[in-house]
């Protein structure tokens, strides 16, 4: 009789650290969907950076060939 009240606290007990891992799991899978948001948030400022260096460039373009074209009228 004891044995199997020992046997039943021990199942218990197992099932606790079975649900404490399962939560533990669930936390990290959390974790990282979170870190992948964030890369791809840092992934879409980048670009949206390269887009403003580009537009950048073509209106210090386009400046230039109208002060060509205003040099040579």
């Amino acid at each position: 009789m004891l044995l199997l009240l020992l046997l039943l606290q021990l199942l218990l007990l197992l099932q606790q650290l079975l649900i404490m891992l399962l939560l533990l799991l669930l936390l990290l899978l959390l974790l990282l969907l979170l870190l992948q948001l964030l890369l791809l948030l840092l992934l879409l400022l980048l670009l949206l950076l390269l887009l403003l260096l580009l537009l950048l460039l073509l209106l210090l373009l386009l400046i230039l060939l109208l002060l060509d074209a205003a040099f040579f009228i």
